[in-house]
């Protein structure tokens, strides 16, 4: 399995960034896969933005509900997330995961529950 980000930059806050990760090499077909993003702020833990399963269904961490939108396009292999309203304490290192258990259903959003990683794109929020 082989994720790429791609969509991060340097933003002023209040501005928008919309991620894209395209992933490659599924066993099971991508469409089964609970797939999540990721970020890290420096000198921070991994942290879980938001997941989405093969039927739709989406949660997000409550610091950025409304403003976020996380979707997939499963005939592209293609996960995004689409990033509004952004805040400096949105700067981190964004990472896009796969659940490789193929359930169709998200178990949690923790980095214990994916097993494919993407190597992360920078997104920077400037106040």
């Amino acid at each position: 399995v082989q994720l790429v980000e791609s969509g991060g930059g340097s933003v002023q806050a209040g501005g928008s960034l919309k991620l894209s990760c395209g992933g490659s090499e599924f066993p099971q077909g991508y469409s089964t896969l609970c797939m999540a993003w990721f970020r890290q702020a420096p000198e921070k833990r991994y942290e879980g933005v938001a997941s989405i399963d093969s039927f739709g269904s989406t949660k997000y961490v409550d610091s950025v509900k409304g403003r976020f939108t996380i979707s997939r396009d499963n005939d592209k292999n293609t996960l995004y997330l689409e990033m509004n309203s952004l805040k400096a304490e949105d700067t981190a290192t964004y990472y896009c995961a796969a659940d490789l258990r193929a359930q169709g259903y998200c178990f949690g959003l923790t980095t214990r529950d994916f097993g494919a990683w993407g190597q992360g794109t920078q997104v920077t929020v400037s106040s």
